[in-house]
Formats: C-alpha cells, structure tokens, sequence
C-alpha cells in the first residue's frame, strides 16, 4: 500500500501530559517539515472545533492525519478517519496514553514516534486495526471509539478523575476510586451481547463494573480486559456482579494486574455487539464514558468494525 500524495493534518492537545503536549506538537510539526511533509494545523480552539477541522481534512484529501497528546486525541483521531483511506498516526504524549501502549507505539518519546509515522508514511507501511461505534439503540447518530467503553462505577470513577487536576495518570484515577466508593451502591442492568459463534446472551442484574473493550487497558494501565486485542475483529464485555462496598475495594487494585479476571463476580466474554440499557435492579447506571471521554446516558449499543481504522506503524 503507498500513502497518496497531500499534506499532514497535525492535531495537538496542548494540555497533554501537563502541558508537554504543546511542546511535543511544536516539535511533532519540526520534523515532520524537516522530512519534506507540508503540515495543516487542525487543532482548532476546542476539541468539537478540532473533530470538525480533522474531519474535513480527511475529505479535503490529507495524505495522514497525526494526533498528539493522549487517549482523548486518539479518540479524536479515531472520529475523524474511521472507515476512510486516510492513516492515523499517533504522538502519545498523554497522562494515560492507554491506546498507544497496546499498539506498541512509543511513549513520550516524541521523536520516536514520530520517527514510525515518518518511516510508515515514506514505506507504506500501515497496520488496519478495529475501531468500535457506540450509539443509542435505533440512532443513525453515534461515535466512534478506540479503547474501552465502560458504563459502570469504572465510568462515574472516570468522569470524577477527569475533573481532578491533580494527581496525574492512574494515581488521579487512583484518587477517584476512592472518592466515588464513599457511598457506592450497585447499579441496575440489563446487557445483551451478540457473540462470533452467532449466540446471544443476556445479563441482567445489579452490578458494579460493565466495560466494552476494543483494547486490553484503560485508566492509565488497569488491564480491565487482558484478553483484548486491537485486530482482532471483537469486543470483550466485561462485567461485575453486585458486590459489597468492602469486595469492590479489594477488586479494583486487582485491575492494575489483570488478575480481577479470576473473582468470581467478574464475566468476561467476545462478542461483536453489545447493548447495555439500565434496568430497575438496581440505581441508575452512569452517564458511559470512552477513551476517557464522555459518550452518554444509557441505553447504548456498541458494534465492532473490523479494520476501520488504517494506523501509520
């Protein structure tokens, strides 16, 4: 495959990585030119302005798009590609930087990365990679997201970190577990999920966790779904049954290992969709979050795509 002829899209978070994001997008932009690369900055004045920018890049003609910063620029990214012929290259440069950990892709090394974008573009070296759409059920409208949907207290944890300026990565979302287990309470669902083998399932109980997982981590390095693989052409539904406020604080330190897996309270199984509406076993569920950004309330149905997105790497 060779990358068409036509400029990079550059998008940068300025904010990533407590304000290095700024500084590795300056430098992003550097080598990029040094290499003969015309750059269009994309980033916009907020992140909907930026979805927008990148987008109409894409169909303006860009010959790849590159994204700086962390897990919500490649939520970004994600958006403004999927299904089209245009690459994504990543810069992690983030708190989290959960997406490019599972792709292999360097870490807040800002010339190494974008040495493998520089190399995959020169090459035509790319790799397809799934991407997962998450829309209220029946809605023509929807997202596209990269990592791992989750709709249960690991969502109301993360909406609380994402307000917490301080700590950073997983001692901020550390931080937030603890302030949201204070007066926990199980959540009310029901979750039905379609599997490879063409079976379907229901759950419907009260529970703790609910995640959907296109990749292995979330929350800065908590393996939520071990087993998750990025091309693999399936999502990993993830669920917790209702536990008491005392077992679910011993359950998510297990999630930094993975080994949360082997609690009996816990599911995990491939599907290709899955919907999560909220039920009255329990309290309301919270407000679903994706790639550590906000989606929305339930009921959500969530579809994996295979290889929909093209990855400079």
């Amino acid at each position: 495959m060779t990358t068409p002829a036509g400029p990079v899209g550059l998008v940068v978070n300025p904010t990533s990585g407590r304000g290095r994001g700024a500084r590795a997008g300056d430098r992003t932009r550097e080598l990029l030119e040094a290499a003969g690369h015309e750059v269009v900055e994309l980033s916009g004045e907020t992140l909907l302005d930026a979805v927008h920018r990148a987008r109409q890049g894409v169909s303006d003609g860009l010959s790849a798009l590159v994204v700086v910063g962390g897990d919500g620029m490649v939520h970004l990214g994600f958006n403004a590609v999927a299904t089209t012929r245009t690459p994504l290259g990543i810069v992690a440069v983030g708190s989290g930087n959960d997406y490019a950990r599972a792709a292999g892709l360097p870490l807040h090394r800002v010339d190494a990365a974008v040495r493998v974008v520089l190399d995959a573009l020169a090459q035509g070296r790319t790799r397809a990679v799934d991407a997962a759409h998450v829309a209220p059920p029946r809605s023509l409208d929807g997202r596209w997201f990269a990592g791992v949907l989750s709709a249960g207290l690991d969502a109301a944890v993360n909406a609380r970190a994402n307000r917490l300026s301080f700590p950073r990565g997983h001692l901020k979302y550390l931080r937030a577990v603890v302030g949201e287990l204070g007066a926990f309470l199980p959540f009310g669902y029901r979750v039905r999920a379609d599997h490879p083998d063409g079976t379907t399932s229901e759950w419907l109980s009260a529970g703790t966790l609910v995640a959907v997982a296109n990749s292995p981590m979330f929350g800065g390095g908590l393996q939520v779904a071990p087993g998750a693989r990025i091309d693999d052409g399936e999502l990993d539904l993830v669920t917790a049954g209702p536990l008491r406020r005392m077992q679910t604080v011993g359950l998510f330190p297990r999630l930094y290992r993975g080994t949360h897996i082997s609690h009996p309270a816990v599911t995990i199984s491939r599907t290709t969709s899955v919907t999560v509406e909220p039920s009255d076993l329990g309290r309301t569920p919270p407000v679903a979050m994706a790639d550590g950004e906000e989606i929305g309330p339930l009921p959500l149905r969530v579809e994996i795509h295979r290889g929909a997105v093209t990855l400079l790497a």
